[in-house]
């Protein structure tokens, strides 16, 4: 039931913002890696689904899902060309707040407060806030390519729909939006991508024990690290990129 509910709130979501287009159409569209014109209504239409899909099944899910959303939106809207935990974190450093490092902190709070709600003893609190907010960094990580993320997060939690009815919520959002999504109509930003792997992380915790959390939580941390190596690695050969076309440019001109 929860599967067919978020996938129908989901396009319903869909439709309904893009008839409306609030603050106009052109603020919601984008280029996509490819140059081609997406549309953001996937984004907000998914998370709000799976809020509600999330808040009705356990509530401390809804609110973590809900967080990661908001978070993932101001990123969406404000965010800047650095990539990675260490880019941000050092910016911290120097006394700027980045919409990357307020994303980390904002979602690692709420997953951390989710799984203290979730969860009796202490170590399992730890270990399932760590799951929640790892799972919605890691869905993002994966949302290079036109329907990564959905696509992941229908891979993962189709296995955990025996476990948890959340994965089912997770798996009918990100279901509803991924043939649009692999078309390159629309593209679900940082906004849907944390809200569904917020959902996704909290289907892990409530289906699984310390082993299970233990397990899961060393996996996302290894994709934090392992994605943060390749965002820096990019970001150097995009930069290295760029002063060659620059310098090619300068050339062409003398």
């Amino acid at each position: 039931m929860s599967l067919a509910l978020t996938a129908a709130l989901t396009r319903v979501g869909m439709a309904a913002l893009r008839a409306g287009a609030p603050g106009g159409r052109e603020r919601w569209e984008r280029q996509n890696y490819a140059g081609r014109t997406v549309e953001l209504y996937a984004g907000p239409a998914a998370a709000l689904a799976v809020a509600l899909g999330a808040g009705r099944v356990r509530p401390a899910a809804g609110v973590a899902v809900v967080v990661a959303g908001l978070c993932g939106a101001y990123d969406d809207l404000a965010g800047d060309h650095r990539r990675g935990f260490r880019a941000h974190l050092g910016a911290l450093r120097d006394g700027e707040v980045t919409s990357g490092a307020v994303k980390l902190f904002g979602i690692s709070a709420a997953g951390l407060v989710a799984g203290a709600l979730m969860k009796e003893r202490v170590v399992d609190k730890v270990l399932a806030g760590v799951v929640i907010a790892g799972a919605a960094h890691f869905v993002n990580l994966v949302d290079v390519r036109p329907g990564r993320a959905a696509g992941a997060v229908v891979a993962l939690g189709v296995p955990g729909m025996v476990r948890s009815e959340l994965a089912a919520v997770a798996v009918g959002a990100a279901a509803a939006v991924l043939p649009d999504d692999l078309a390159e109509h629309v593209m679900i930003g940082d906004v849907g991508a944390h809200a569904l792997g917020a959902a996704l992380g909290a289907a892990v915790v409530a289906g699984n024990g310390r082993a299970g959390l233990l397990m899961h939580a060393a996996a996302v941390v290894a994709a934090a690290v392992g994605g943060d190596q390749v965002s820096r690695v990019a970001a150097a050969d995009r930069w290295r990129f760029s002063r060659r076309s620059e310098e090619g440019s300068r050339h062409s001109c003398e």
